[in-house]
């Protein structure tokens, strides 16, 4: 296996691990943030915990593993966007810890009071993430200022531009409507049909956002659309993107549940494909000067690392989709009002 093609396979498994992420852990954030929304009794909160109490922490896992792999392939962006995008990474760090606090005591307490605080942590360690992690794509793909060492060039406020706040709202309506998805397959009744409406409302906040940022794009970073100029096949990725929002619309109108949740994920996968071919070959692009972005080439680990690295994740991760598939067939099915905390 050549140096180059162990470099553009390490970028191919890295995007399989982040579109698991927002795809899993996606749902999950996003039944947190509508959770104060949706929710209208004690019960009904409950059983939103219980739809992803089997799974919210092995979700997480890919998040960890896409950061673990990104350290081994390619060490210099990781090194860079840790520092860059330390006060961001703590925040959202913080808030998934806060969040998972919030599953294991908001029902050691039978008090209304104790309950609902934690609920509103709950709410908010999901909220956080599912913000700031769009905010962070948007970056990656307009660029931040770098140096000659490829080292952070700015300060945490660079990180809060109009482009990167649009990703994120997009980001944050992306996993919204997942949730939303989610729990129409995992309820019943009245929290599933508010579930179903809140998803068309994400819905049609994400088509919009993502229309805002392609114009953005168009505007700002014109160079992100180069890889679809120079090859027009790659059309094909926003063009599915589009068919498969368009099916999730109207699987969410006719109140096909489990079809919606699919086209949801899929949809998720292919917008974020859409990122990840206009990145190609960057991992993280310098706007001040493109000589200094970090690339698949330029930042990558020794092809012996990486040819390693390879084979084990060969033998890896069909086990992990393995084990995770079981999962989430033993607890298949609808969550109930009456049982007890997962």
């Amino acid at each position: 296996m050549s140096h180059a093609f162990l470099q553009n396979a390490w970028y191919l498994l890295i995007g399989i691990l982040l579109v698991g992420y927002a795809i899993l852990d996606g749902f999950d954030l996003g039944v947190g943030v509508l959770s104060p929304f949706i929710a209208k009794r004690d019960e009904e909160r409950r059983a939103l915990v219980r739809a992803i109490g089997p799974f919210w922490d092995g979700n997480e896992v890919w998040l960890l593993t896409a950061g673990g792999a990104l350290f081994a392939a390619f060490p210099h962006v990781y090194a860079t966007v840790f520092s860059g995008f330390y006060l961001a990474l703590m925040l959202v760090l913080y808030a998934l810890i806060l969040r998972a606090v919030s599953f294991e005591f908001g029902h050691r307490v039978e008090s209304a009071k104790w309950r609902r605080a934690w609920d509103w942590v709950f709410f908010a360690g999901s909220l956080i993430p599912a913000l700031l992690t769009g905010v962070a794509v948007g970056n990656v793909m307009r660029g931040v200022p770098l140096d000659a060492r490829m080292e952070f060039a700015g300060d945490f406020f660079t990180l809060l531009n109009p482009f990167a706040l649009v990703v994120g709202l997009a980001g944050l309506a992306m996993f919204v409507m997942q949730g939303a998805t989610y729990l129409t397959v995992k309820t019943n009744g009245d929290l599933a049909r508010r579930a179903r409406n809140a998803g068309i409302w994400a819905w049609t906040a994400l088509v919009v956002l993502l229309i805002v940022a392609g114009i953005i794009v168009v505007a700002d970073s014109p160079e992100r659309l180069d890889n679809y100029t120079r090859n027009p096949i790659a059309f094909a990725v926003p063009v599915a993107a589009l068919v498969l929002l368009a099916l999730t619309r109207t699987s969410l109108r006719k109140g096909a549940t489990g079809r919606s949740f699919l086209l949801s994920s899929l949809s998720i996968a292919a917008i974020m494909a859409i990122w990840g071919v206009a990145n190609y070959p960057y991992l993280l692009p310098a706007r001040n000067f493109a000589a200094y972005g970090l690339t698949i080439f330029n930042a990558s680990a020794s092809q012996k690392s990486l040819q390693t690295m390879f084979i084990i994740a060969l033998v890896g991760m069909p086990l992990v989709v393995a084990y995770t598939a079981y999962v989430y067939h033993i607890f298949r099915g609808k969550v109930r009002a009456h049982e007890e905390h997962y």
